[in-house]
């Protein structure tokens, strides 16, 4: 047996179900309280074609996608994909400076717009990054201010917002560069509590937290204590192995049947996206392994 093949033997093992169980059940049940509904976030996978990735996640079992081009958004639902998430202003430009407020709000009602056209329950919103002159203070009210007048337009359209809390500690290449995915030093929304802070004091069913698993495991850790303590305003969910950003196996350092098992038991019925970058030689094996685990 070759030694990539024992690995995801052992990876089904964990997860407590291989694929066939998986599929004798209905797009219903999955919808209603049946297994984790998978997405995947496609940026990790380039330079690979996000359209034969979307072929990979639909024989795979994943339900959608998201972090892909919306013009590709047509051909992805066309295959029986869902869009699970719509991005917006991006993580640095940021609410937390009132200087970006007109792009930020322009650019989450165009995306509230699209998720309309496409059925997406969310779109992704961020606090920005730390900038000098502005107080903490001052980062709160500009962020709330910001939202607060975006929120009644998205629960008039029925469409989420999910704030991403985000690790803020800088993760080195080999060659000592900072690598710009796997963390992101200067973000001010770093702090799971502070996220739900400012989620709560939104105060709309429609104003959630984006939860990443990799990023709160580097910034709080308490993983399942944290998302049992906010799963009354967690609105998505993200993965990936820590540390490195890896794939979900057995080098990474989170239990992550344990972590799914916890999320459905909050009754939690939304998408949680896989987000890890594939590290092996073959992508969509990896993909494969990390759907094993995570159906639960």
């Amino acid at each position: 047996m070759k030694r990539r093949d024992f690995v995801a033997a052992n990876l089904l093992a964990a997860a407590g179900a291989a694929f066939a169980p998986r599929l004798l059940m209905s797009d219903d049940d999955t919808a209603s309280g049946g297994r984790i509904r998978q997405s995947i976030m496609g940026w990790c996978f380039n330079p690979m074609d996000m359209l034969k990735l979307a072929v990979e996640c639909k024989r795979i079992g994943l339900e959608a996608m998201e972090g892909i081009n919306s013009k590709l958004y047509d051909q992805v639902t066309a295959m029986g994909l869902k869009i699970s998430l719509v991005g917006s202003h991006g993580f640095a430009t940021g609410p937390l400076d009132r200087d970006n407020h007109a792009e930020v709000e322009q650019k989450l009602r165009d995306g509230i717009d699209l998720a309309v056209k496409y059925g997406a329950p969310n779109v992704i919103t961020f606090t920005g990054m730390q900038k000098q002159g502005i107080s903490d203070a001052a980062a709160r009210k500009n962020c709330l201010d910001c939202w607060k007048r975006v929120i009644p337009y998205a629960e008039e359209k029925g469409i989420g917002l999910v704030l991403e809390h985000l690790n803020s500690k800088a993760h080195l290449n080999p060659d000592g560069s900072v690598h710009p995915m796997k963390g992101h030093p200067g973000y001010w929304g770093d702090d799971i509590h502070l996220c739900a802070e400012l989620v709560n004091e939104v105060g709309s069913e429609k104003f959630k937290l984006l939860y990443d698993i990799y990023h709160v495991q580097i910034m709080n850790g308490d993983l399942i204590a944290n998302l049992e303590k906010y799963q009354s305003i967690i609105g998505h969910y993200h993965t990936a192995g820590n540390p490195g950003r890896r794939e979900l196996d057995g080098r990474n350092e989170i239990n992550y049947p344990a972590v799914m098992r916890a999320i459905k038991a909050t009754g939690y019925r939304g998408y949680v996206a896989q987000e890890f970058i594939p590290t092996s030689e073959d992508p969509i094996r990896s993909l494969e392994e990390a759907y094993a685990v995570c159906d639960v």
